[in-house]
């Protein structure tokens, strides 16, 4: 989706609690595309590689609304990670009680944009 601030891609009800995908994001925020991806795909976690498929989807939104733009000129503009609805769950416990379950879902969006060229 083309936007005035670059090209975005949005994956939602993501089944993963918000601050383990938070701790991952912070490492790609403000990088190029290339940089990020490698970062992505180096790392252990699960929301590593939901964050991947949502930037190379922010990216190839951006390749496919603009077509002379070049991959390698694309960073991750802004990564968003919000909240979503949370599943609750029963959890049995001793004696007959039950506790609250809660599974935790998370709202991503990624913005790539092309860097501004420097040049004199």
């Amino acid at each position: 989706m083309a936007d005035q601030n670059g090209y975005r891609a949005l994956a939602r009800f993501i089944l993963v609690s918000p601050f383990k995908v938070r701790r991952v994001a912070d490492n790609v925020r403000r990088r190029p595309y290339p940089e990020a991806v490698a970062i992505l795909e180096n790392l252990p976690h699960k929301s590593a590689k939901i964050l991947k498929k949502v930037i190379q989807s922010a990216a190839a939104n951006a390749l496919y609304h603009n077509k002379n733009l070049d991959e390698d000129m694309l960073y991750v503009k802004e990564l968003q990670v919000n909240e979503g609805p949370r599943m609750k769950r029963m959890w049995p416990r001793a004696r007959g009680r039950a506790d609250m379950l809660q599974k935790r879902m998370s709202h991503i969006l990624a913005v790539v944009d092309e860097m501004k060229k420097t040049g004199a």
